[in-house]
Parts: C-alpha cells; sequence; structure tokens
C-alpha cells in the first residue's frame, strides 16, 4: 500500500508538471474604444446600430453582375492571394514541426556483419557472423512547458497567417471594385469628349456657313475651331488612360493585359446613401488587419515562456532495446536480448547572461507586438471615421456638381441663342461651352469619388473576406 501511494504520489506531480507552463498566459490589452465613429451623420449621432455594412457580402454590396465575375476572377487568381495561401501552408507545416517537439523520438534499426580473417601463420580462417535488431527512444519531458509554449507561438503564427491572407482578399475586393469603378469613369469621360466633339462640329459647321455669308467674321470660326480641337485632344489621351487602367485590372485579376468586360454605367451603379457602421467595438473582432496584429501579439507572448524554461533543468529518458546473435536463426530466442532505460538532467549553471537576455528579448518583442496592435486598432478607428465623412462630404460635393453642370448647361444654350440671334460674340458661346464640358468632366470625377468612399467604407468596416 505504501509502494501504491508512493507511486500515486510521483504520478500526480508528474501530471502537476506537465499541465503547468511557465511564461505568462496571453490577455487582450487593453485597448480605449469610442462609444461611436467620429464622421457618423450628424442625424445618426446616438442612434448605433449593431449592425455594420462591412458584414455584408461583397456579392451583394457590388451587385454589377460584371464586377462581380471580376472579383470572383481576381479571387481565384490574383497572385497576392496565392502566395498568402502558400504562407498558410509555410505555417502549418511550422506548427507540425513544432507540435512534434512534445513527443518523443523512436528510432529502430537492422544491421547484419559477415566477417572471414584469412590463415595467418599459426592462426587457422574465421568466419563470424552478426545480426542485430534494435529500437531506442529518447524523450524530452516537457516539463515547464517550453515546447508546449512553442506549440502556442505557432498556432498563434498560423492564425495570424490565415488573418493575412483574408486581409489580401479584403484589400482585393476594395482594389478591383475601385479599379472597376475608375474605369467606368473614364469611359464616361470618353463619352463626354465624344458627344462634346460631335456638338461641336455642328457648331462649326453653322459658324462657317455664317462666315461664308458674311454674318459673322472668321474670327468665330476660328473660336468654334479652338473648341472642336479641345474636345478631339482629350480623346485619344482618355482612351490611352481606359487601356491602362485596363491592364491594371487586367494584373489584379491575375491575368495578362487584355481588354475588360463592362456592366453598369457609373452613375447607374447602386449605393445606398447612409450605410450603418455599427458599434466601434465589433470592429475588433472583424477587420482582420487588426486579429493579424492579436495573433502576432499571442505568438510573441508565448516566447516569453520558451525564454524562461531553459532557467530550468532539462530532464530526458532515454531507452533502447534488441536483440543480437551471431546466428540469424536464434536472433529472438535465448539470451539474444538486450535492453536499457536511463533519463539525465541537465542544468544550466553559468550562461554569462544568455537565458536571461533570451527573456529581455522575448518581452521586449512582446512589448513591441502590443503597441503595434494598439496603433492598428486606432488606425482602424481613424480609417472608419476618415471613410464616412469621406462619403458623406463626398455625396454633398455630387449633389453640388450636379446643380453646376446643369447651370453650364443652361447657360450654354442660352449663349448659342444669344450668338444666332446676333446679341453676342461667339467668345461668349467660346467660354460657356468651355464651362459646360468642364462641368460635366467635374460631375463624372465627383461621381467616382463618392463610389470610392462607398468602396473605402465597406473596407474600413472589416468587409470583403468573407
Amino acid at each position: 500500500m505504501r509502494r501504491t501511494k508512493n507511486l500515486l504520489i510521483v504520478v500526480n506531480l508528474l501530471i502537476w508538471c506537465l499541465a503547468c507552463a511557465v511564461g505568462p498566459n496571453y490577455k487582450r490589452p487593453t485597448v480605449p474604444t469610442p462609444p461611436e465613429y467620429r464622421g457618423v451623420p450628424p442625424d445618426q449621432a446616438g442612434k448605433t446600430e449593431a449592425t455594420s455594412f462591412g458584414t455584408e457580402k461583397w456579392w451583394d454590396a457590388f451587385p454589377d453582375e460584371a464586377l462581380r465575375d471580376l472579383i470572383h476572377t481576381a479571387l481565384e487568381q490574383n497572385y497576392d492571394v496565392r502566395i498568402a495561401a502558400a504562407r498558410i501552408l509555410e505555417a502549418r507545416a511550422q506548427l507540425g514541426i513544432t507540435r512534434a517537439d512534445q513527443l518523443p523520438t523512436i528510432t529502430a534499426g537492422v544491421s547484419g556483419v559477415n566477417e572471414k580473417l584469412s590463415r595467418t601463420a599459426g592462426v587457422p580462417s574465421v568466419e563470424t557472423s552478426a545480426s542485430q535488431v534494435s529500437a531506442s527512444l529518447a524523450w524530452e519531458l516537457d516539463f515547464w512547458g517550453k515546447f508546449r509554449r512553442a506549440t502556442e507561438s505557432a498556432r498563434a503564427s498560423l492564425l495570424s497567417q490565415e488573418w493575412a491572407r483574408k486581409q489580401v482578399i479584403s484589400s482585393l475586393v476594395s482594389d478591383v471594385a475601385s479599379a472597376y469603378f475608375e474605369l467606368r469613369e473614364l469611359d464616361l469621360e470618353l463619352e463626354i469628349s465624344q458627344r462634346t466633339l460631335a456638338t461641336r462640329k455642328d457648331s462649326l459647321k453653322l459658324t462657317q456657313t455664317l462666315a461664308d455669308g458674311g454674318a459673322t467674321s472668321m474670327l468665330d470660326v476660328r473660336q468654334a475651331e479652338q473648341l472642336v480641337y479641345a474636345a478631339s485632344e482629350a480623346i485619344p489621351d482618355t482612351e490611352r488612360r481606359i487601356e491602362q487602367q485596363e491592364n491594371f485590372v487586367s494584373i489584379l485579376l491575375g491575368k495578362n493585359p487584355q481588354a475588360i468586360a463592362r456592366g453598369k454605367q457609373l452613375v447607374e451603379q447602386p449605393h445606398a446613401l447612409e450605410v450603418p457602421a455599427g458599434i466601434p467595438s465589433s470592429l475588433l473582432e472583424r477587420r482582420p488587419d487588426v486579429l493579424q496584429a492579436e495573433e502576432q501579439l499571442v505568438a510573441a507572448n508565448a516566447q516569453i515562456g520558451v525564454a524562461k524554461a531553459d532557467f530550468f533543468p532539462q530532464i530526458s529518458l532515454t531507452a533502447s532495446g534488441g536483440y543480437q546473435s551471431s546466428a540469424l536463426t536464434s536472433l529472438f530466442t535465448g539470451p539474444a536480448g538486450f535492453w536499457n532505460f536511463g533519463g539525465n538532467a541537465i542544468q544550466p549553471v553559468f550562461e554569462g547572461g544568455r537565458i536571461r537576455s533570451r527573456v529581455r528579448l522575448a518581452e521586449a518583442r512582446t512589448q513591441e507586438a502590443t503597441l503595434f496592435y494598439q496603433q492598428t486598432v486606432q488606425h482602424a478607428f481613424r480609417d472608419v471615421s476618415d471613410a464616412l465623412v469621406g462619403y458623406r462630404k463626398n455625396q454633398e460635393f455630387r449633389i453640388q456638381q450636379e446643380q453646376l453642370t446643369h447651370s453650364a448647361e443652361e447657360a450654354t444654350k442660352l449663349s448659342n441663342l444669344r450668338y444666332k440671334g446676333g446679341a453676342t460674340s461667339y467668345l461668349e458661346v467660346l467660354d460657356s461651352d468651355s464651362r459646360y464640358f468642364t462641368a460635366q468632366l467635374g460631375l463624372a470625377q465627383s461621381d467616382l469619388n463618392e463610389l470610392l468612399s462607398f468602396v473605402e467604407l465597406y473596407r474600413a468596416l472589416g468587409g470583403g473576406w468573407e
């Protein structure tokens, strides 16, 4: 009974030692979280909704079928996404390597030797043979949790790479949507230029007819030509930008430069005028870059335990056994068996401060990772606030630009009527038409800026990776 009791005490002590691990357990750092985002429209202040626009699936956020197809292709073929996936495989393999350190190493071997010594003076020829089958075990017991902490760090690194891939996906969805909207804006610019060129050519013909009849001077003809040339020069430059933008989109898709399919016009792209931002604290559980930074912190924190474990003895068990015989037929019989079992403990005595410096290094890296995590959270809150105010103000700007364009259009019509009626010179037509052309291009740019702010708000809220 006493022997059994002592054995139970030893077993319980071993279980307790194997269950503990030196080093601090991870605890999420405190980060100040605002009650609501800055930039929320005044009429929504104090009315924070739990639902966030970032939780919406990307195919619902961007309903243009052509854009959906482009994003789907990019997620399958984009090289950044594929590189991120390869890094996950690397991290998963590294986790397997690190986790294997907790287990014993067992090896087995078979050997056979047949030797013949030649006859010498007075000594007859001798022939010997030996066969052996053996197995050995080596196991460093993880009393202090060194290998468990290393596995914890490797597992966190794997999760960090998985979140890094999701961050790449989120950025890719936003990049493809933004590039597509920019392409559609260039298409609209080209359409405006071509439409303006056709109108100005008709105006030039009319002015030329009036000049031929003596109703106006050649100065008006030259001014009308200036309007035609101004519209003409904008077309090849816009076409250049369109083709280059198509090349950029092609690279995002993981393809060689090629033409890009179009869907809805820029002004037809559906997007809600008001989008819910959600609760700021939920951003910490959704933004891939924030979660990636947190897993990096977990990995760094676990390395403190790995470093501290070197202060304690390394306890190892070794064992081997097998059979050895000069006759193969009696290899597994009789006295052919052998075995041995042992253990050792190695305690660092003098390391010149190396272990202590490793602990300090791990602690410093953890502190750095903590600050980086807190900084990432702050940047996330800023991204959302910037996107909210940007989306709202770009809407207001677009409304004013629409009014400006409408006013410029009416002024152009009046100028043409006054010119045809002989009440003014062609210089007034030149000025008003130039202002109208500029206003149309400005309106196209304001429509684009509103959509780009919409995309940026979706990305800032952590949307696109699901």
